[in-house]
């Protein structure tokens, strides 16, 4: 079993900054890719930024102002958030592509943390 835990977001003002933290824990052999999504209000979930052996992906939304980062011995990735909109919110959720043995792989979720942008 593997859990995912965000946290991190907050209300924060048009140009402020946030950092979220996402940790993976339980039984895991290895991480393929962590990254992180986001829905809007209304909106579907969209991929915001992942990192991991296919390398690294922004959305175009967000290219220049955020940065996503791992930290392999703690199994942990981080989106630092710059220059934040009001489009910027939403729930932001973390997702990791793990093999948890030698042979299989799965798909995770976290619970999400909500980031909301004022004007």
């Amino acid at each position: 079993q593997v859990q995912l835990v965000e946290s991190g977001g907050d209300l924060v003002q048009a140009g402020g900054s946030l950092r979220l933290s996402c940790a993976a824990s339980g039984s895991i052999f290895q991480i393929n890719q962590m990254g992180w999504y986001r829905q809007a209000p209304g909106k579907q979930r969209e991929l915001v930024a992942s990192e991991g052996r296919g390398g690294t992906y922004y959305a175009d939304a967000v290219k220049g102002r955020f940065t996503i980062s791992r930290d392999g011995a703690k199994n942990a990735v981080y989106l630092q958030m710059n220059s934040l909109k009001p489009s910027d919110t939403g729930v932001y959720y973390c997702n990791a592509d793990i093999r948890y043995n030698n042979y299989d792989n799965g798909e995770y979720w976290g619970k999400g943390t909500l980031v909301t942008v004022s004007s």
